[in-house]
């Protein structure tokens, strides 16, 4: 005796075997384009980097010219030993073996030096002046530029709490503007830390507006698509690769510019849109930077005071654009 029902199980199995089939089609293979040799060099380097006492053969100029017309105190120990141990801080030595690296390097070395306090090198280190701006070999040079935003954890311990008795501490916001140079350097121009309520979209506005003047092209997910931040680039004439909303309307009002973009965005597929407008390049100057900073100085900070906590991971980007420029 027969039946029919056999004969629908094979039609939705063949079905099901189509739509697998036809995913497997369309499913890229990832093709490795590093150079191992250069990349390898480049791990070396960080090394040589992170154990490299340079400032041992200046401090004696340093300390002079810092101490030129100082009231009060004189420094006895260098800025660049600092950022030196801020470097390694940032790799996760905490303030008392700072000290006894410092020690041990003070007895090793031909000539003895004074051994700094760990209390001493963390005050050193959180009133140390860092900054965020274009290289000096870029200045001349329109640069690709992009703007995300991701989180940081306020502390590494605390699982359990958050998971069995609900407690949140929050966490922190960084919104960094990345660039990419004719060198295919990417590194961090510009940089705004504050809590969760940080608003991403107002701070790359201000962003723009200062460093205008050396962006070529700014590109953003589909967050910063809003009127405001295509009215200031098509202000400061900035081409944009900004993300645009599935629903978007060419109607929208009081932004030709965007209007003009949604426009574009509708008129053709959207993968076709990534590839005129170059979209792809974004990653590796946003989140390709979150990523590299967090698996090379962790996701998480060891200061308590909340000024503190902002000013490392402000540190840690900054030690990342420090291995960035080791680069030839």
């Amino acid at each position: 005796m027969y039946t029919t029902q056999p004969q629908y199980i094979n039609i939705f199995t063949a079905i099901n075997i189509a739509v697998i089939m036809r995913k497997k089609k369309k499913k890229r293979v990832y093709e490795d384009k590093r150079n191992w040799v250069r990349y390898n060099e480049e791990l070396i380097m960080r090394g040589y980097f992170y154990i490299n006492p340079a400032f041992l053969l200046t401090w004696n100029d340093e300390i002079r010219e810092m101490n030129a017309g100082k009231v009060g105190e004189p420094y006895l120990y260098p800025e660049s030993m600092i950022k030196f141990l801020a470097v390694l801080h940032c790799k996760g030595f905490d303030y008392r073996a700072l000290e006894g690296m410092m020690k041990s390097l003070s007895e090793n070395y031909k000539f003895q030096f004074p051994v700094i306090s760990y209390s001493q090198i963390c005050r050193r280190i959180n009133a140390l002046k860092i900054d965020f701006k274009v290289l000096e070999e870029d200045m001349k040079d329109y640069l690709e530029v992009g703007v995300d935003g991701s989180g940081e954890k306020s502390t590494k311990r605390g699982g359990w709490m958050r998971e069995k008795w609900k407690v949140k501490k929050g966490w922190i916001k960084v919104v960094i503007m990345g660039a990419k140079n004719k060198k295919d350097k990417k590194y961090v121009i510009d940089i705004r830390v504050g809590n969760e309520n940080l608003n991403e979209r107002a701070t790359a506005r201000e962003m723009i507006r200062k460093n205008h003047e050396n962006i070529g092209k700014f590109d953003a997910d589909g967050l910063h698509d809003c009127k405001a931040t295509f009215n200031l680039c098509d202000k400061y004439d900035i081409p944009t690769a900004i993300k645009i909303r599935k629903n978007a309307s060419v109607k929208t009002k009081k932004s030709p510019r965007r209007k003009e973009e949604v426009r574009i965005y509708k008129g053709m597929p959207h993968e076709e849109w990534v590839r005129e407008k170059g979209y792809g390049n974004r990653w590796p100057i946003t989140e390709g930077i979150f990523s590299g900073s967090k698996r090379i100085f962790g996701e998480y900070v060891s200061a308590t005071k909340k000024r503190n906590m902002y000013h490392e991971v402000k540190l840690k980007f900054w030690a990342y654009n420090q291995l960035v420029n080791l680069q030839s």
